[in-house]
């Protein structure tokens, strides 16, 4: 498993396709974004998420970072960081590569 993390539009996606040699089929781009959109819908991303992480130990993971930066007034979006950022958390720890990418460029974390 691979995570890679960044800003908004940062070009984690780009990078990861020109940078490593990833089947797009492998690829689990915008993240945070399905994480947001279960929690609205009041499914358990978390638990989705660890299903599809042990049958596809191979992904590539491209999530945007939402921890950093003003803590949202709004109750669900704070909610929303905090469940987002210790599940990248875990995913990180568990990952062979983590990569942070600003401006296109990646940084090697783990």
């Amino acid at each position: 498993m691979e995570l890679y993390i960044g800003g908004y539009k940062q070009g984690k996606f780009n990078y990861v396709l020109t940078k490593r040699e990833v089947q797009e089929g492998r690829i689990w781009n915008e993240f945070h974004l399905w994480f947001k959109g279960k929690m609205k819908e009041g499914a358990s991303p978390e638990e989705e998420a660890e299903r599809y992480l042990k049958e596809h130990p191979d992904c590539v993971i491209i999530s945007d970072e939402v921890g950093n930066g003003i803590v949202p007034v709004d109750p669900f979006e704070r909610e929303y960081r905090e469940r987002l950022g210790r599940m990248l958390i875990e995913i990180a720890s568990r990952a062979e590569r983590v990569e942070r990418v600003i401006c296109g460029i990646g940084q090697r974390i783990k």
